[in-house]
């Protein structure tokens, strides 16, 4: 079974420290991925077909890896205000979960889909509250931020 740690930051500094932290941990470049909203659809527009493909896919990849589809669609809300996902892949991954949380992961509430604590530009949207009680694959103990997916 492979596993995930995943972080959202609000502050897109401290996604270099992790990283560094992660690879003085042992691990290999390939094994963490940084993903952020693309330049090119920062300005786009929600609506355009690359920012829809973009968010989608995005989704589905987190759904893919044991994430709740109310909790994917609170980090898809995360990066389209800003913020900047870390995965971390491999046999260390609850490793990467502490690095993460060292670093200040923002919270994704566990039971609904409301929207991380990142700044919005234009008020909240938030979601109304859905049942995700089924949790496939996801390992997260209690007042942590950054989540462990065991796949």
């Amino acid at each position: 079974m492979a596993k995930t740690a995943v972080g959202l930051f609000q502050n897109p500094g401290s996604v270099d420290e992790v990283v560094r932290e992660l690879k003085t941990s042992g691990f290999a470049q390939k094994d963490v991925r940084v993903l952020r909203e693309p330049r090119e659809m920062a300005g786009s527009g929600v609506m355009s077909t690359p920012h829809t493909d973009f968010e989608v896919d995005l989704t589905r990849d987190l759904m893919a890896i044991g994430a709740s589809e109310a909790d994917a669609e609170a980090y898809v809300r995360g990066i389209r205000r800003g913020g900047v996902m870390v995965f971390a892949t491999g046999e260390k991954a609850d490793a990467a979960v502490k690095i993460m949380n060292h670093h200040r992961a923002v919270e994704i509430e566990e039971l609904s889909a409301s929207a991380p604590q990142l700044p919005s530009p234009v008020g909240d949207d938030v979601a109304p509250n859905r049942d995700s009680s089924a949790q496939t694959g996801r390992v997260r103990s209690a007042g942590t931020d950054a989540r462990l997916f065991v796949w």
